[in-house]
């Protein structure tokens, strides 16, 4: 079988201010590692030498030297930079961490989904589907549940939020842990609502907690896990 033509490399012709900068870069001490091999690859490539030779001179692959080759060609100087990522945001706010962390905490039968015991990926997939987020990777969800070191495979049963009105709640005190009340900043020494305060939406004063006694759960819900 006959061997495929290869491409005859573009021609690389430099002005007097692109090879002086491509000098500095190419043999100056402080200049990044890619950042000098860029440079001596289209310095080669403008003493007319191919590709593969300059492979050998500058010891990378060959897929390498066409890379910046026509990058240099194309673009010039600027061609030799790297190019910016795009990045999907990965921002999540603290209520879909803990709507996410509540999934977790029910039983998947309860949930709608049938699967005997909830995994990273399957909470990932369901949090999706609800709408908590737009997207969700199950090593996100992994880094959550570590958070609290919530395993609910590991267990037949965990804590199971029932109260309905568990989104506005949770806003409610996240809203607080970030020292923010109905939107407005609190102070270094300031603290509300004050000492029994009454507030419908969480359900429960907000006073301090007599000795022997526990503040009612969040997602008025019952607590139990059992582990295999």
């Amino acid at each position: 079988m006959p061997a495929l033509p290869v491409a005859a490399a573009r021609p690389i012709v430099l002005t007097a201010a692109e090879r002086h900068r491509l000098k500095k870069a190419a043999w100056g001490h402080k200049t990044e590692h890619r950042a000098r091999v860029r440079a001596q690859i289209v310095l080669w490539a403008a003493r007319g030498r191919s590709d593969a030779r300059i492979a050998v001179e500058v010891g990378v692959h060959g897929d390498t030297v066409r890379t910046w080759h026509s990058r240099f060609a194309d673009l010039g100087l600027p061609g030799l930079a790297d190019r910016k990522r795009q990045v999907r945001p990965t921002a999540f706010t603290a209520l879909q961490a803990a709507q996410v962390k509540a999934l977790a905490c029910q039983l998947p039968a309860e949930a709608g989904a049938p699967l005997s015991r909830w995994s990273c990926p399957e909470l990932a997939r369901e949090a999706v589907e609800r709408g908590i987020a737009p997207f969700l990777s199950a090593s996100t969800v992994r880094r959550w549940l570590d958070q609290d070191a919530l395993k609910p495979w590991q267990h037949r049963s965990w804590i199971f939020i029932t109260d309905p009105d568990f989104r506005p709640k949770a806003e409610r005190v996240l809203d607080l842990y970030a020292r923010t009340w109905d939107g407005t900043p609190l102070g270094a020494d300031e603290i509300f609502p004050p000492a029994g305060h009454h507030d419908q939406s969480l359900g429960t004063e907000l006073g301090p907690v007599e000795p022997g006694h526990q503040r009612q759960s969040l997602g008025g819900g019952d607590l139990g896990c059992s582990a295999t």
